[in-house]
């Protein structure tokens, strides 16, 4: 597919690089030379210099011969002018726009058809709403969605009093009494997909898929509290920190908000609830925290603009022994860094905007045994892919999944079939034309990502 990627920051940067190991053609455009140079050194993408919302700087790019367009700039503006001159020039262009400022972001939805938008995506929403769903099911530091609605795949960790901790995976049922599948585990900030004989060890962090019906079993015969959270405190009162409490105070939990800036807090102020609690202070004072009742909270919420500012505050939280802590970073490179800290769970606005990204044009692609869906897991060391099974693979069908031989590293995680609820697959199941799988696989250097479901067997 050609895709033309415009603004080259944190979220374009990360597109250029996911889109063209996906085999797709990607042109990128930005008003910084320097910074296009050093893209096209390090990947294989066409480039255009200039203001993505002008006419000759798209024609430049090529956007009549273009596929889709993901508008990802600094500015809303630029952005959506951008899609809409894109649609312009070329009427059946798919168009995406990351829209950050609340106000623009409900005008672009409810105009969608006005600025030729297909998608729009706002990094902050989807933090706020990731982080929402881990407030409402605490106990695992991550959880995501695949297939069906019913099948998660959550994170947990092994700690020193766990269950968990010398069991073997073959024996793993005993333990938690219930249906779940060990897909991925990272030790030692190292990634791999385990068998039967992997014994767990304290530390480890565990991705399992499993249905939805079975994840409060699991937690349950894991004796993880997971009662409901009454009080929340939120560390930084941005954008995340808006959409968040919005849906904390119609959850019916208490909010506390604390923000340095006095202009922020009296915005803050005038678009929420009254009784959502905004605090002018800084974040870090430990004082202040303990006088707004941070002991005594079910949850805290670090979102300043500072990574290191955030892990701190979370460091903190944690030796007050809040039940749930999550921290929100801008750079995913820190995030093995941090994965080895007791900081709760870790939140990457953009990762979660850019696979919104991919999900959607993968959707749209849907070349026939193409990936339907990628979610990343594992620090970015995994992924999860979404195929179906095609008529190409009758072959493979009506054998039972132990006699088939897979490529290292790789994992046939989930199986659903037809209007059924997904289901966690055994050595005796069977694949059938119209199946759809979630596959897990180990980034490798020496090998290229998976593009077609027939790439995981040996």
């Amino acid at each position: 597919m050609r895709i033309t990627v415009a603004g080259c920051g944190k979220v374009g940067s990360a597109l250029a690089k996911q889109l063209t190991n996906d085999n797709h053609d990607v042109t990128l455009i930005d008003t910084d030379p320097a910074v296009l140079n050093s893209l096209q050194e390090r990947t294989d993408v066409m480039t255009a210099v200039g203001n993505c919302a002008s006419m000759s700087v798209l024609r430049e790019a090529r956007i009549e011969n273009c596929e889709t367009l993901v508008a990802a700039t600094g500015s809303d503006v630029i952005n959506l002018l951008c899609c809409a001159t894109a649609r312009h020039l070329n009427p059946g262009i798919h168009t995406i726009a990351r829209i950050r400022d609340p106000d623009y972001a409900a005008q672009a939805r409810a105009m969608r058809q006005s600025f030729g938008l297909s998608l729009v995506v706002t990094p902050e929403r989807l933090a706020a709403e990731e982080i929402h769903n881990l407030i409402k099911y605490p106990g695992f530091l991550k959880r995501q969605t695949l297939i069906k609605s019913n099948l998660k795949i959550v994170e947990l960790q092994v700690d020193a009093k766990s269950p968990l901790r010398d069991v073997p995976l073959n024996s793993l049922y005993s333990t938690v009494k219930c249906q779940v599948l060990v897909c991925a585990v990272l030790r030692d900030g190292q990634a791999t997909v385990p068998d039967g004989n992997f014994i767990l060890k304290t530390g480890d962090r565990l991705f399992v898929t499993a249905q939805s019906e079975n994840l409060s079993m699991l937690l349950k015969n894991l004796g993880v509290i997971t009662h409901k959270a009454k009080k929340v405190i939120l560390a930084g009162g941005g954008r995340i920190a808006f959409y968040l409490a919005e849906k904390l105070h119609a959850s019916g939990i208490s909010v506390t908000i604390i923000e340095t800036n006095p202009e922020t807090c009296t915005t803050l102020a005038s678009l929420l609830p009254p009784d959502v609690n905004i605090v002018c202070g800084d974040a870090s004072d430990m004082d202040l925290l303990e006088n707004e009742g941070l002991p005594d909270s079910d949850t805290l919420v670090t979102l300043t603009g500072f990574d290191e500012q955030n892990m701190v505050i979370s460091l903190y939280g944690n030796n007050c022994g809040i039940p749930q802590i999550i921290t929100k970073i801008s750079r995913e490179e820190n995030s093995r860094l941090m994965s080895t800290l007791p900081i709760g769970s870790v939140i990457v606005p953009r990762s979660l905007c850019c696979n919104d990204i991919i999900t959607y044009i993968h959707d749209m692609d849907n070349r026939s045994g193409d990936a339907k869906a990628v979610h990343t897991i594992a620090d970015g060391q995994a992924d999860a892919y979404e195929f179906s099974v095609g008529p190409e693979l009758q072959h493979r069908c009506k054998i039972p999944l132990k006699n088939l031989k897979l490529k290292p590293n790789i994992r046939i995680a989930a199986l659903s079939r037809g209007s059924s609820y997904a289901v966690i697959p055994y050595g005796d199941t069977e694949l059938e034309v119209g199946d759809t799988l979630v596959i897990v696989s180990i980034h490798n250097p020496d090998d290229s990502n998976l593009k077609q479901l027939n790439d995981i067997f040996a």
